[in-house]
């Protein structure tokens, strides 16, 4: 790795850690979560960054993937459990991180310390050519060890220029097998799921979260306007998840263009990752930078 990209990715990791540390500090008792998502976007730009992919506040069951549309009233009530994810990139060298709030209560102080300390354990074993299996194992054991399940298909992953999962998938339980091992200067994102339910997510509804998707169903819009629309999305978003929010001022009857291009799958619509038995889900994420003794948290 080059001297200019470490430091992109030295800078992203830090103001993502700002930002986040931020966002938790706002995280109250009936405050908007439109409001918290956007004031934590407005740090990482501020300080010279873009944003990697739109805040995410999933609540409780939510395990991943919610962030709040344009007109959103939801607030935080006290005892939510709420898993901020923020993401920043310099050039498109990204930095994923993500942190658990209690909203005022202290009933999962057990469980977000579960996810905290698996997390630190995966970070002590990470270094090239590792065995992600064990990493996975060492994970669930942790969490295993506070009561709690590490929820078994949300993985952590590769990090690459513009693209936010990539290659390199680092499992969060143990029982698999990989082939593919991190090599030096990979950057990865290490992200355990702590929860009392099922173990297992399953898809819920829209997250507000999209992607472009090139694929055939690009070459199935006849619509010009529509086209053009879908090549502006491309250009300015870089190939990152983007949010209905940012859609909403400068797009005609916004949710009915992306509703439409989601059915024709140019757009992919992320869905909430949900606890299938309902149980609360912590979580905690740093990304680090690969190294061949070890690795470097930039988050």
């Amino acid at each position: 790795m080059n001297e200019e990209i470490y430091q992109n990715y030295k800078l992203a990791g830090k103001i993502a850690a700002d930002a986040r540390e931020y966002g938790k500090k706002l995280i109250k008792p009936n405050v908007a979560l439109l409001d918290i998502a956007e004031k934590v976007e407005t740090k990482i730009t501020e300080q010279g960054a873009g944003i990697a992919f739109p805040v995410n506040l999933s609540i409780n069951e939510i395990a991943a993937h919610f962030s709040p549309r344009h007109d959103d009233t939801l607030v935080f009530h006290e005892g939510d459990v709420v898993k901020l994810d923020v993401g920043a990139h310099i050039d498109g060298y990204i930095a994923d991180t993500s942190s658990t709030v209690e909203v005022k209560t202290h009933n999962y102080e057990k469980m977000i310390t579960a996810s905290k300390e698996a997390l630190e354990s995966a970070i002590n074993l990470i270094k090239a050519d590792v065995d992600l299996t064990v990493v996975g194992e060492t994970i669930e054991d942790k969490i295993n060890s506070f009561g709690f399940k590490s929820i078994d298909n949300l993985t952590g992953h590769g990090l690459r220029k513009y693209v936010l999962h990539s290659g390199v998938s680092v499992p969060n339980v143990g029982g698999g097998f990989s082939r593919v091992k991190p090599k030096v200067d990979d950057v990865l994102a290490i992200e355990p799921f702590a929860t009392n339910g099922s173990g297992h997510v399953i898809s819920g509804q829209g997250s507000n979260i999209y992607l472009y998707n090139e694929g055939i169903g690009t070459r199935l819009i006849r619509d010009q306007k529509t086209r053009i629309m879908l090549i502006k999305m491309k250009k300015r978003f870089n190939g990152l998840p983007f949010a209905q929010r940012w859609c909403a001022k400068s797009i005609p009857n916004c949710d009915r263009v992306l509703q439409r291009l989601s059915l024709l799958q140019p757009l992919k619509h992320y869905p909430q990752l949900i606890d299938s038995g309902k149980g609360i889900v912590t979580q905690a994420e740093h990304t680090v930078i690969v190294g061949e003794d070890g690795c470097e948290v930039t988050t």
